[in-house]
C-alpha cells in the first residue's frame, strides 16, 4: 500500500501539470480527451497480456517490469519539458507508452489482494486500495502546485518518475503464498477467450463488468473534464476541484465498509450509484467554485463507492486460477469506454459547452440504470455470493 501510495502521488502531480499545461497552451477542451484516449486505449492489449502474464508468472516481478518502463516514459515527458521540447502532441504519444505499461500491471495489483487479506475483508481492502489512489489525488495536486511555483511541470514529471522506481525497489520485499504454476505452454488468444468464457458463466464478474462499462461510458468522463470545467467556466485552479474529488473518494474509502458491514455491500453499491448520478447533476449546474467543489466531494465519494463495489463483485467470485484474466476484463471495460466516453464529451464540449455535456451524460447514465432496473431486475442480486460460499461476507 505505501508503494501504491507514493505512486499516486507522482502519478496526481503528472495528471494536474498534463492537465494544466494542454489547457493553457491548447485552450481546446479535445486535447483533455485525446490524452484520456492516449492513457487508456492502450488497455486494449496491455489487460488480456497483464492478465495471462499474472496468471502464469510472479506478479510481484511483473509489477516492477512495468514500474520500470512507466519511469523511464516519465522520464522522457520530464526532459521534454524541462528542455522546452514538450508539445501536445508528444505528451499525448508517451502517453500511450505510459498506459499500456499500467493497465498491463492493474490485474497483478488488484488480484495480489485476496491473497493478502482474509474473504471477509476484501472489501475494506479494495476500498483501503481506493483510499490511498485518491489520497494520492488529494496530496498530488497541492505537490503538483507547489512544483510548478518552485519551476516547471517537468519538476512534476520528474517526481512521477522517482515514485515509479519507488515500486520497483518496496515489490523486492513483497511475499505472497505459492502459486501451482501452469505447465501447459503459453496460448494468449485461448486463455484469454477461456478468461473471458468464465467471467460471462459467472454472473458475479459478468454484472460488475457490464456496470463499469456503463459508468465509464456515461459519468467517469467528468474526471478527464475537471480542468475545462475550473478553467473554461469557472475561472478556478484545476488544483481546488481535483482536491475535492479525491476528499471525497478518500473519505467514502475509510466510511463504506463499515456502512457495508451494518448495511450489506451491494446496498452501499446501489445507494453510492444513486448518488453518483445526484451529485454529476448538481456538478453540471454548479453556479459557482463554492457549488462545484461541495458537488465534487459527494461525486468522488460516490464514484468511489461505485467503483469499489464493482471491483468487490468481481475479486470475490472469480475462481483464483483465472482471477488476473477475469481482472484484466474489468479493466478493459473501463479502460475501452472510459476514454471512448471522454473523448466524445471533450469534443462536444468544444461546441456545446461542459456544462451542457455533463448534463447529458447524466441523463444517459440514468435511462440505462432504468433500463436495467426494469428489464434486468436480478442484475444487482447477482454481485451477492451464495450463504454457503462465505456466511460472514458483509451481510451479503
Amino acid at each position: 500500500m505505501t508503494s501504491s501510495f507514493v505512486s499516486s502521488i507522482g502519478t496526481w502531480m503528472q495528471n494536474v501539470a498534463l492537465g494544466i499545461y494542454l489547457t493553457d497552451t491548447t485552450k481546446n477542451p479535445v486535447w483533455l480527451g485525446l490524452l484520456t484516449v492516449a492513457a487508456w486505449t492502450p488497455a486494449i492489449i496491455g489487460a488480456p497480456l497483464g492478465g495471462v502474464v499474472a496468471d502464469r508468472w510472479s506478479r510481484q516481478r511483473w509489477i516492477q517490469l512495468n514500474n520500470f518502463l512507466m519511469a523511464c516514459t516519465a522520464s522522457a515527458l520530464a526532459v521534454a519539458a524541462i528542455t522546452h521540447h514538450l508539445s501536445p502532441s508528444l505528451a499525448v504519444y508517451l502517453a500511450i507508452g505510459e498506459g499500456l505499461c499500467g493497465s498491463a500491471s492493474w490485474a497483478a495489483w488488484q488480484s495480489l489482494l485476496p491473497d493478502l487479506v482474509e474473504k471477509d475483508e476484501v472489501l475494506a481492502a479494495v476500498s483501503l486500495s481506493s483510499a490511498q489512489f485518491n489520497l494520492g489525488r488529494v496530496i498530488g495536486p497541492v505537490f503538483a502546485a507547489v512544483a510548478l511555483a518552485l519551476g516547471s511541470v517537468g519538476l512534476c514529471f520528474a517526481i512521477n518518475a522517482a515514485s515509479f522506481v519507488f515500486v520497483l525497489v518496496i515489490f523486492s520485499f513483497v511475499k505472497t503464498p505459492a502459486r501451482a504454476k501452469p505447465t501447459a505452454r503459453v496460448r494468449f488468444l485461448a486463455e484469454t477467450v477461456a478468461g473471458a468464457k468464465k467471467a460471462w458463466a459467472t454472473k458475479g464478474c459478468r454484472n460488475p463488468i457490464i456496470a463499469v462499462g456503463v459508468v465509464a461510458l456515461t459519468a467517469s468522463p467528468f474526471i478527464a473534464l475537471i480542468p475545462a470545467m475550473a478553467i473554461i467556466v469557472l475561472h478556478a485552479n484545476t488544483a481546488w476541484l481535483v482536491t475535492a474529488q479525491g476528499g471525497g473518494a478518500v473519505t467514502a474509502a475509510l466510511t463504506l465498509p463499515s456502512v457495508a458491514k451494518r448495511t450489506s455491500r451491494l446496498k452501499v453499491l446501489q445507494g453510492s450509484v444513486g448518488v453518483l448520478a445526484l451529485s454529476l447533476l448538481l456538478y453540471a449546474f454548479s453556479p459557482n467554485l463554492f457549488v462545484a467543489l461541495g458537488a465534487l466531494v459527494l461525486l468522488g465519494g460516490s464514484y468511489m463507492g461505485v467503483l469499489s463495489g464493482l471491483n468487490t463483485s468481481v475479486q470475490l467470485h472469480a475462481p483464483r486460477a483465472e482471477r488476473s484474466r477475469i481482472l484484466a476484463l474489468y479493466t478493459l471495460s473501463l479502460s475501452m469506454l472510459y476514454p471512448l466516453g471522454a473523448f466524445i464529451q471533450a469534443d462536444l464540449a468544444r461546441v456545446y459547452g461542459v456544462r451542457h455535456v455533463t448534463l447529458a451524460s447524466v441523463q444517459v447514465l440514468v435511462l440505462l440504470l432504468l433500463s436495467i432496473r426494469l428489464f434486468i431486475p436480478e442484475f444487482w442480486n447477482d454481485m451477492a455470493l451464495a450463504p454457503d460460499q462465505a456466511p460472514l461476507l458483509l451481510a451479503d
